[in-house]
């Protein structure tokens, strides 16, 4: 896309790239998103039009079987798809930029294995509940952070090839650990797996806390993330040192569990 057809908006010290055709894009698949959300509204073994389903949304449907269908079972499962994938989307692009690869992603780099090995921890011991497992998702996934990040560092300083491979090790080690503990825990391997089924309001008010806290982090270092997935030379010569960069943005990311 030309330069002709981008335009930067400023307010005080703040600025943002206008780009027509993102925003077009963006809009077309927020429409698209809702298009399906109101689809699955109407699917189950209840089958409702889109006019119920609407009505349903905000209480008024004529039938309360409805009205409960819809507000307390279907909805949920929607809202918390549609958070969850966005948060794993928003996770996605971070660490393809503090990777500077294009198939970078929390998996492949092993902090998803870290933050299951808490999760699985908190499910056979405690029980816990959406939020408290998350908790405990975060936390474990914290610490595999810091051990990948601690590992990866040399005399050159810490380098994104160095940081997947160090990462890969990592999550092959975690990985061990989450089969024994596997073994013990039929619940634990729903919650790794995904589901949507009897997701309530609880999930998705915990899938909507993460995105609320961090979303915002991510947008605001997105000219950082931009310039070190160019490469390492080029952002130097931009004037960001990319392994203090990456160290900043680990700390700031470092209590997230969508980024961690």
């Amino acid at each position: 896309m030309s330069m002709a057809k981008q335009k930067a908006l400023r307010l005080g010290g703040l600025s943002l790239l206008w780009r027509p055709r993102s925003v077009l894009i963006c809009a077309f698949l927020l429409a698209l998103c809702l298009g399906l959300g109101l689809i699955l509204l109407t699917s189950g073994a209840l089958r409702l039009s889109p006019v119920e389903a609407l009505a349903g949304l905000t209480g008024q449907a004529e039938a309360e079987t409805v009205n409960r269908i819809v507000s307390r079972i279907r909805l949920p499962r929607v809202l918390t798809a549609a958070m969850v994938g966005a948060a794993l989307g928003m996770s996605g692009a971070v660490f393809q930029s503090i990777s500077r690869n294009a198939l970078g992603s929390p998996d492949v780099i092993g902090f998803t294995t870290g933050a299951a090995s808490g999760a699985i921890a908190q499910t056979i011991l405690f029980n816990a509940g959406p939020m408290e497992t998350a908790l405990a998702a975060v936390g474990s996934g914290v610490l595999t952070a810091l051990a990948v990040l601690w590992l990866s560092r040399g005399a050159g300083g810490m380098g994104g090839y160095r940081l997947i491979l160090v990462g890969i090790g990592m999550g092959a080690l975690m990985s061990g650990l989450n089969t024994l503990l596997l073994e013990r825990a039929m619940s634990a391997q729903i919650w790794l797996a995904g589901s949507l089924n009897a997701r309530d309001w609880s999930h998705a008010a915990t899938a909507l806390t993460g995105l609320i806290l961090f979303a915002p982090l991510v947008l605001w270092n997105a000219r950082r993330l931009l310039t070190m997935a160019i490469g390492d030379d080029m952002a130097r010569q931009l004037g960001l040192d990319p392994s203090r960069a990456r160290l900043a943005l680990f700390r700031e990311f470092r209590f997230d569990g969508t980024s961690a």
